[in-house]
């Protein structure tokens, strides 16, 4: 297996023992998954109107990436409140 420079960098970083084991890594761990849950957990319900055709190319785009129409707004609307949804333009 063919690895980046970044990698290897990684790797012989390993090798001399440059890494150290995380005090209770347990506890973090299932700090930082509660983070996520919370992060994604889905528990607010919001109606709004669009137009049907906007509604159609939704729909269309959710099932071309093999999701539900619902998902794929939510993930919109994350994307664009947390900065990651940019103009083509």
């Amino acid at each position: 297996m063919k690895l980046s420079k970044q990698e290897k960098e990684i790797v012989e970083s390993v090798e001399r023992g440059d890494w150290r084991s995380v005090r209770g890594v347990k506890k973090q761990m299932k700090r930082y998954q509660d983070y996520a849950r919370a992060t994604v957990r889905k528990d607010k319900r919001v109606n709004i109107r669009m137009s049907e055709k906007d509604l159609i190319h939704l729909q269309k785009k959710a099932m071309e990436e093999g999701l539900p129409y619902q998902t794929l707004i939510s993930s919109v609307l994350h994307r664009y409140v947390n900065g990651r949804l940019v103009d083509k333009a």
